[in-house]
């Protein structure tokens, strides 16, 4: 059974599952050596890796390209041997096409799926409900063409962008994109116990929650037990290895001392994790 497989059948098992997302190949190695049955990507925390930011990038030339992306999403493919599910953003381009050639490239690079945002990054608006559908359309197309079986993840920031208000058209959204192909929706803000509950009745297909937006709160387990097929965690991992580097920097700078050297995982072990990672 291929990885894609593997992950396919992951959305149709109860009960659901927990993926949390790496950002490199010692990252992907780490999750992976601690059960999980498929990771993800982070494109926050390959963006930092690269000392670069994510989101909402002003200056294009400061953004992670498509390749550099990819480069690192490839890596974290060739280390580890779970099913690895990849953060394509919006797709590296507005048009149906655009998106088809990415996911045509995230089948080549050993993904097993992918996510495709409903938001036009340089914008920061939600496309256009009709050519978004098209987008997921055309992916599902690139999909069926090479014969894999990719999961296909639609992401809408409909309930981020608007509120609670939105609520409704993030369910008409998540709904047009199951129709238009896709295996797993993704509905950003569904994050509570009680929004899930509100959600999952309502949205024809398995739905992806995704913990960590800025918050420590909250339960995977009690989401997948209210509904939610997946649970992704972002970039929270990443961020909070950062804020660990920093607050390390700092007691160093400060105080010469060393105490968060008593949270490092030994040497040996590390090299043992590496090793045998290398050897299955």
């Amino acid at each position: 059974m291929t990885h894609a497989q593997t992950f396919n059948a992951l959305h149709k098992t109860k009960p659901g599952f927990i993926m949390p997302n790496a950002w490199d190949a010692g990252s992907a190695i780490m999750l992976a050596s601690e059960g999980f049955a498929a990771i993800a990507t982070t494109s926050a925390g390959i963006a930092f890796s690269h000392g670069k930011p994510d989101y909402q990038v002003a200056d294009p030339r400061l953004a992670v390209s498509r390749e550099e992306m990819f480069e690192a999403m490839r890596r974290i493919v060739a280390a580890v041997n779970v099913p690895v599910n990849g953060d394509l953003e919006a797709g590296y381009g507005d048009t149906p096409e655009a998106v088809a050639q990415t996911i045509r490239m995230a089948i080549d690079t050993g993904l097993a799926g992918g996510n495709i945002e409903d938001v036009d990054p340089r914008r920061q608006k939600l496309y256009d409900e009709t050519l978004a559908a098209e987008r997921i359309a055309a992916a599902r197309q690139a999909i069926d063409a090479a014969k894999s079986a990719f999961v296909l993840t639609a992401r809408t920031d409909a309930l981020v962008l608007a509120g609670a208000a939105a609520f409704k058209d993030m369910i008409r959204r998540a709904n047009r994109y199951r129709e238009a192909g896709a295996d797993c929706l993704f509905p950003v803000g569904v994050a509570s116990v009680d929004l899930v509950q509100r959600a999952a009745p309502e949205i024809s297909g398995p739905i992806n929650c995704v913990m960590g937006l800025g918050t420590s709160s909250g339960n995977a387990r009690e989401l997948i037990a209210a509904g939610a097929q997946r649970i992704s965690v972002g970039g929270s991992i990443a961020r909070s290895a950062l804020g660990f580097i920093r607050a390390a920097a700092r007691e160093l700078r400060e105080h010469g001392t060393l105490s968060y050297a008593q949270a490092q995982i030994p040497q040996g072990e590390l090299n043992s994790t590496f090793a045998r990672n290398r050897e299955t």
